[in-house]
């Protein structure tokens, strides 16, 4: 997953979305991986993706706002879907008390 850091225009379709991720991010827009998108009040989320034979966009209005990550030094951020989330409900990004993922790969 991939997250646009700061605001997007929520003005933009699929088309307008898909060549943000193409022109600014650098990235492709047909491969499977999901780009979430904010509004600049961060109330509102737009998620792209596409499957097989087309985009599906998603959107997502809030009563209350929540975090969002502003523009850094990369236009956009590489997140879990834990972390989506995280953001969904509220949350920053960082949740010092969540459990870390297990990398073991042998039980014995």
């Amino acid at each position: 997953m991939y997250l646009a850091c700061g605001s997007t225009d929520m003005r933009k379709s699929i088309d307008g979305l898909a060549a943000l991720v193409q022109e600014s991010f650098h990235l492709d827009p047909f491969s499977p991986a999901l780009f979430a998108f904010c509004n600049r009040e961060r109330d509102k989320l737009k998620l792209l993706y596409w499957e097989h034979n087309g985009f599906w966009l998603y959107y997502r209005r809030l009563e209350r706002g929540f975090w969002w990550p502003d523009t850094s030094d990369s236009k956009t951020l590489v997140i879990t879907r834990r972390e989506l989330n995280w953001l969904l409900d509220g949350l920053p990004l960082n949740q010092p008390k969540a459990h870390r993922r297990v990398t073991a790969k042998k039980v014995v």
